[in-house]
Order: structure tokens, then C-alpha cells, then sequence
């Protein structure tokens, strides 16, 4: 079978992205034929792609790449010429792109890169006659195959969450009327989660979304999440290290996501798997992913667990913020922590991304404000802090800089070595989530996810609690609210300081619920049932 998919983003770097890939590894290895169009700057550098094609010397061109195809099926990356503009969801910085967010662009600039887009899916689409499309996120995957195909292909819609929650609901005015017009001619709507289901539903106020919206999370890949015995997570983490020191990771100067591999190596050097307590988090530093309760959390955990060490990864227009929270802490300056929790989203990005973080109502109808407010929660927690407590506190925070590590970005792959030596991965999102794909990777190498207790995350929160003792249950998730740091801390512990023999249990038990749940073959089979509109063979939300 011939299947279009168009993404427009990259192939790594953040969930939609390692969606893509990985759905275009699972398809090609199922035996289909795949044409992927999006915005990756180095698609051969992926093993799963056989030939590139671009429009470079002004027409559609595909060079193949030798020796790649076989027995499997096959799959063609092309990269549209969109000029040097690409619209994102949450600003961001990319090398060598002008990334801005839909919202900052102008109208014209918006209709520019919907038709540069159209007519390289119609070229694609001439050129291979695929059978079925997916398109990616409610603006502009859908609105661009609508127009590009004319009714001639039947395709599905991926709502990965960004665009629905950062674009169309904080600008309806814009960006509603495109959603609309791209969801009309979609065979199904696909969602990570039911919480994603219920927000689109209220923000598109189309009454026949909801008889077409299955339920189609992402995957995890694994037969490479895995988890290993304490030596062999040792033995991972170093080479991944040695290979970033030796310059050898994927990432260069003229990628989109560049970073500084000897940056990386060094950070990684700071961690001991044989001595410490590896907790991680992995995601966007941007405010709503909540990483400033994790860090507030940190010093309660040291106070009891002295080995516990934090490793944050990921990049983003917050972690400037992030560090200028730890040098507060860690100096003991609860009025300048007070200040950064005061500023909010005014240290992120452009205006139109300064978001609420922690303050914002997570009900399934709420749309980021304008504005950026205080952190409250963060605040909640600095102001809370008295007599001999307070003391305590400020005298654990006095390890902060050696006991919690920035590694920047690694690369989706190189995850698979970092986790397995992890014994914990938090997720403190303090905004809705469509799924809680790196908390399902973690669980699949036997770390315990512990997530905010709202939207996707939830969710896949208790598919998990299912499979572990009960007493472990309640650890794997806490609220958002003005308890979070102190309950965030309370799991975070929990877990340190459980009996061994529990320990194996749970993890055992989350371990064989993502193989049984998420594998990437069976979220390739349901993509193909919902571009062909088979509704029934898949699950409602």
C-alpha cells in the first residue's frame, strides 16, 4: 500500500517529531510503501529512509539512498520548499530556521506556507498515487491535504496537542475557520488520550468530529526501550557518553536542534550510576511543562535520599529561568526564587508564548491566556516554608548544583541508554498533555513515571496502576495544585525508599503493560484503519 504522510516538522527533537519517525519506521516495516513530507534537513541520517526527495533546483527531484531497501517495505522523505519561515506551535530556536509561532505570523505569511506545502503534496501525490494520507496536527496538516488531494485520497487526521491547545484555541479568530475546513474531508480523528478528544470537540463545535475521533496514541519502541541490570545501565550510559565526547552523536552544527555534544558528554559525566539515585525529566524546558515544582521538590528529596541526583534534559526557551531558579535556591535566596516564580512565563519566549505554566486551569475547555501570570504554585511552596523546616530546606538546597544536571538535548534514541539507569522519570506538566509518551518509555525500561495528574497523562497513569501493587499506585501520579511540590517530593521518596522485593514487582509489571499496550506496529495498523475510515476496529475515546 502507498501512503502519504505529512508532518512538516522534523524527525526527532520533541513527541510529534519522534511520532513521525517512528510511524514511518513501523509502516515501512510492516511492507508499505511510505512518503513523508516534512521539514527534516539531514532525512538520510535515518535508517529507515531509502530516498530524498526536494525541490531544490525548482522541481520535484528524489535521489535514492544506496543500499538501503530490502525485503521490507520502503519509505521517501521530501522536504518542501517553504522558504526560510517555518511556523511552530511554542517558539523555539532552530539552526539555520526562522522558526516563529503561527500566532507571530502575518496572514500572508501563514497563506505563503499552506500553499508552498499544498503544491508539493500535489507533485508527491501525482508522482506516487498513494492510497490513503495522514495528516499531522489541526493546523496546517489537515487544511494542506484537504486542498492538496480534492477529495481523491481518503486520508486521517493526528491531533498531537500543540496546535490544538497553542494556536487554535488562544487564536480562534485566525486559526479555527483552517482547522475546520482540514477535519471536514477526514475519514477518522485521531487523539492520544480522552482528554485531547473532549478539548477539540469544544473547540471546533463540530458535531460530527465526535463520531469520527478514535482513540490513537503514540507508541514505544520496544525493542530498544528495554530494561537492564544495574551493570549493563552503567555500561549503556558510558558509551553513550564516550560516543558524545568523541563527537559522534547525530547532532551537528547544520542540524535544525544543533547542540554542543562536548557540552553533553560533560554534563553526563557528572552522573554515577553506581552511587546515585538517577531521577530524570524529559521534555520541553518551556514553563508549562512544570520543571521549576521539580526543582523545588529537589531539595526535600536530598534531605533524605543525600544520593539522589536529578538529570534534566531537553532545551527550550525557559532554561535560562530554570537556572537562575537553581543559583536562587541553591544560595539560599528564597526572595529571589520568589521573584522568578512572580516573573512566570515573562522569562520564556515571545509574548505570545508566555504562557501560565502552573496557574492555569487544566479543565479540557480552558485556552492559554495572552498574558503570563505568577508560578503560582511555586510561590504557594516558597511562601509556605517556616521555622525549622525552612532551615532544613535552605540547608539541603546548598547541594543543588551538584545534585541536579542539565544535559541539554539528547537525541530520542540515545534516551533508550539514559533511562535504564534512571530509577524514576517525573512528569510535571502543568498543562494539558495528548499522551505521556516519555513516561510510557520510561516505564517500558522500568523506571517509575510519576506524572501530573491531568489530561494524557493521566491516563496512561492508570493503564499503569493497573499492573502494579496498590501500594504503589498512588505514587505514580499527584495534583497540580498547591500541594504539588511537597507531593511531587512524597512519590519521588516513596519510591527511593521502597522494599527491593517492590521495587521488582512494579517493575516488572509496568514493563510488560507497555509491550502489551503500546508497541509502534500497532499504532502503524491503526493509522491505516483510520485513513480508511474502518471506525469500528478502533477504540472511542
Amino acid at each position: 500500500m502507498r501512503i502519504l504522510v505529512f508532518h512538516g516538522y522534523l524527525l526527532d527533537g520533541t513527541g510529534s517529531n519522534v511520532y513521525n519517525a517512528r510511524l514511518a519506521a513501523a509502516l515501512a516495516g510492516l511492507g508499505h510503501e511510505v512518503h513523508l513530507l516534512c521539514q527534516d534537513r539531514h532525512p538520510e541520517r535515518h535508517s529507515f529512509v531509502d530516498a530524498v526527495g526536494d525541490w531544490d533546483e525548482g522541481s520535484l527531484r528524489v535521489r535514492a539512498l544506496g543500499g538501503r531497501t530490502g525485503e521490507r517495505g520502503r519509505c521517501t522523505v521530501y522536504r518542501p520548499d517553504i522558504g526560510s519561515l517555518l511556523p511552530v506551535y511554542v517558539a523555539d530556536r532552530y539552526e539555520g530556521i526562522q522558526a516563529r509561532t503561527f500566532a507571530d505570523c502575518s496572514d500572508a505569511e501563514v497563506a505563503s506556507y499552506i500553499d508552498a506545502n499544498v503544491a508539493a503534496v500535489r507533485d508527491v501525490a501525482a508522482r506516487v498515487r498513494p492510497d490513503i494520507a495522514l495528516a499531522n496536527h489541526l493546523v496546517m496538516g489537515p487544511v494542506i491535504l484537504a486542498r492538496a488531494l480534492g477529495g481523491e485520497v481518503p486520508y486521517a487526521v493526528k491531533v498531537h496537542g500543540s496546535a490544538l491547545e497553542y494556536t487554535v484555541k488562544p487564536h480562534p479568530e485566525r486559526f479555527l475557520q483552517p482547522a475546520r475546513e482540514g477535519l471536514a474531508g477526514a475519514r477518522a480523528i485521531l487523539v492520544g488520550s480522552h482528554h485531547t478528544a473532549i478539548s477539540l470537540w469544544r473547540a471546533l463545535g463540530d458535531p460530527t468530529l465526535q463520531r469520527r475521533t478514535r482513540l490513537g496514541p503514540p507508541g514505544v519502541d520496544v525493542e530498544r526501550f528495554l530494561p537492564r541490570d544495574p551493570v549493563h545501565a552503567r555500561e549503556g550510559l558510558r558509551a553513550l557518553t564516550a560516543r558524545l565526547r568523541a563527537g559522534e552523536g547525530p547532532s551537528g552544527e547544520d542540524s535544525a536542534f544543533a547542540r554542543d555534544d562536548l557540552a553533553a558528554a560533560g554534563a553526563l559525566e557528572r552522573l554515577d550510576p553506581e552511587h546515585d539515585r538517577l531521577v530524570a525529566f524529559v521534555g520541553k524546558l518551556i514553563v508549562n511543562k512544570g520543571v521549576d515544582l521539580l526543582l523545588a521538590a529537589w531539595p526535600l528529596v536530598l534531605e533524605r535520599v543525600p544520593a539522589a541526583r536529578l538529570v534534566v534534559v531537553g532545551f527550550g526557551a525557559y532554561r535560562t529561568g530554570l537556572e537562575r531558579l537553581l543559583a536562587a535556591l541553591s544560595a539560599g535566596d528564597l526572595d529571589r526564587a520568589r521573584e522568578i516564580a512572580l516573573a512566570g512565563g515573562a522569562l520564556e519566549g515571545s509574548p505570545s508564548q508566555r504562557l501560565p505554566g502552573a496557574s492555569l486551569s487544566l479543565s479540557p475547555s480552558s485556552s492559554p491566556p495572552a498574558q503570563h501570570r505568577p508560578l503560582r504554585r511555586l510561590l504557594a511552596f516558597i511562601d509556605g516554608l517556616r521555622g525549622d523546616e525552612r532551615e532544613r530546606y535552605l540547608a539541603a538546597a546548598r547541594a543543588l548544583p551538584e545534585r541536579v544536571v542539565l544535559s541539554g538535548r539528547l537525541d530520542h534514541d540515545e534516551l533508550a541508554e539514559l533511562l535504564p539507569a534512571c530509577e524514576a522519570l517525573v512528569v510535571p506538566s502543568t498543562f494539558p498533555e495528548a499522551f505521556g509518551m516519555v513516561a510510557a518509555e520510561a516505564a517500558a525500561c522500568g523506571a517509575l513515571p510519576i506524572s501530573a495528574a491531568h489530561s494524557g497523562l493521566a491516563e496512561v497513569s492508570a493503564a499503569l496502576a493497573r499492573a502494579v501493587p496498590a501500594e504503589v499506585a498512588p505514587w505514580l501520579s499527584f495534583g497540580i495544585d498547591d500541594d504539588s511540590v511537597r507531593a511531587l517530593a512524597e512519590r519521588i521518596l516513596a519510591w527511593l525508599e521502597v522494599d527491593p522485593a517492590l521495587r521488582e514487582w512494579t517493575r516488572a509489571g509496568l514493563v510488560s503493560t507497555v509491550r502489551e499496550r503500546w508497541s509502534w506496529e500497532g499504532v502503524a495498523r491503526g493509522v491505516i484503519a483510520a485513513a480508511r475510515g474502518e471506525l469500528d476496529a478502533l477504540a472511542t475515546p
